[in-house]
């Protein structure tokens, strides 16, 4: 179970460490990196493999574009960077500094770069790969870091609102990491408790959130007031993802996904999801022809422990959907067998964007999906909210969908 900071319980802010200290360097010159080869494409401009010149730690530079300059600095990029700085956790990528590249044409603004330690696959390229095969103790491992990461974040009142395999970083020595904190932001009520689920919400936050596979009931029908929930709803679908090496709700259209959920779980009613007819979003289902769960069946391969706690994340309730602290206790994950140390498990070669694509011609292609990742992402897709594209200010040009305006004051958080 994740324990609140350490130097926030001794009134430092996250941005310090125990004795006060930053975290965050500050930043350096993008000369002082030696740039070893591209890896892809992020939600910001390309990311490449690098060597620092200071002390030959091989690294991932994230380069910020500036789509459009006049208007300025893209706001979801600070609000990574922000959020990033704050963060110190095993399973939490660590932002380590920004590099500058200083422009020789004075009229041209300098390039950004943000410096994170270089992270060999991602979950999604791993599951690609048609050469690699978890074992139940590797993905044992995997989900108990993910729970341990998102504990922190929500113990840290942190929603990170873009759950998804893409998102998760793995290295060759077993670590996972959660990355792309570009929809992430601050929560601002009680974070959660043990035995108490989601709990609810009391301000409203944008539905503009989350790619589409891995969006949760309640916003697709429009909840606002939602909770750290909505990343577990993630994590179960992550969960499944490992056993089916596949997505598991890979809807087209919002209209679509809601079906695909209630073809898995079930149709939602007063006792499964109370208040969900006073979503704004449910005439679009209400005519839906009720369904009943088939995740047993679906999942049938898997042991009752596993199909037990994917019923928990996978439950359409948010208020009584499992939080981090109670999934990292479920037997499943103590039980045998016994979920694989990090150092112990296999290491693979680099699966980024770039190296995963000749993975995707040997098999077929899932539909498209909307684009994002820390270090690439899935393929291109449409996205919209109950069918609707959103405008192209909002998404902008190269940018994953749902991405969010470049400035603050074009919505309101």
């Amino acid at each position: 179970m994740a324990t609140t900071d350490k130097a926030a319980q001794k009134g430092y802010p996250l941005e310090r460490r125990d004795d006060g200290r930053s975290r965050f360097h500050g930043c350096s010159r993008i000369n002082d990196y030696e740039w070893l080869c591209k890896l892809g494409e992020g939600t910001f401009g390309e990311v490449s493999k690098a060597r620092s010149k200071k002390n030959g730690q091989i690294v991932a530079l994230k380069k910020i574009l500036m789509h459009n300059e006049k208007d300025g600095f893209p706001i979801t990029a600070l609000r990574e960077i922000k959020l990033l700085k704050q963060l110190d956790h095993p399973n939490v990528l660590k932002l380590e500094e920004m590099a500058v590249e200083r422009s020789k044409n004075l009229t041209k603004k300098s390039s950004m770069f943000m410096v994170t330690p270089y992270m060999d696959h991602d979950l999604s390229g791993l599951l690609q790969n048609p050469n690699v095969r978890f074992t139940e103790p590797q993905i044992k491992c995997y989900l108990k870091q993910l729970l341990e990461g998102c504990a922190y974040l929500h113990e840290n009142r942190i929603l990170h609102r873009d759950m998804k395999a893409a998102n998760l970083l793995i290295s060759n020595k077993g670590v996972l990491q959660i990355a792309d904190f570009g929809l992430a932001r601050p929560y601002d009520d009680e974070p959660p408790k043990a035995g108490k689920g989601g709990g609810e919400a009391t301000r409203e936050y944008t539905t503009l959130v989350v790619t589409r596979w891995y969006r949760p009931p309640e916003l697709l029908l429009q909840l606002r007031k939602y909770t750290t929930a909505i990343d577990m709803w993630g994590v179960g679908c992550v969960f499944a993802e490992m056993f089916k090496r596949k997505p598991i709700l890979a809807g087209d259209s919002d209209l679509n996904q809601a079906l695909m959920i209630f073809d898995l779980v079930g149709s939602p009613t007063d006792e499964t999801m109370p208040g969900w007819k006073d979503l704004p979003g449910c005439e679009n289902v209400r005519d839906f022809a009720p369904r009943r769960s088939s995740l047993q069946q679906v999942f049938k391969d898997q042991s009752p422990l596993a199909v037990s706690l994917l019923t928990e994340f996978l439950k359409l309730d948010w208020r009584k959907r499992i939080n981090a602290i109670d999934a990292l206790q479920h037997p499943y994950l103590h039980t045998a067998p016994m979920p694989a140390r990090p150092q112990d498990l296999p290491q693979y070669e680099d699966s980024h964007e770039l190296d995963r694509r000749k993975f995707r011609d040997q098999q077929a292609k899932p539909p498209p999906a909307p684009a994002g990742g820390s270090i690439g992402a899935g393929a291109q897709g449409d996205w919209g909210i109950n069918g609707q594209p959103l405008p192209y200010d909002a998404r902008g040009p190269g940018r994953g969908p749902g991405r969010g305006p470049r400035l603050l004051s074009e919505w309101s958080w």
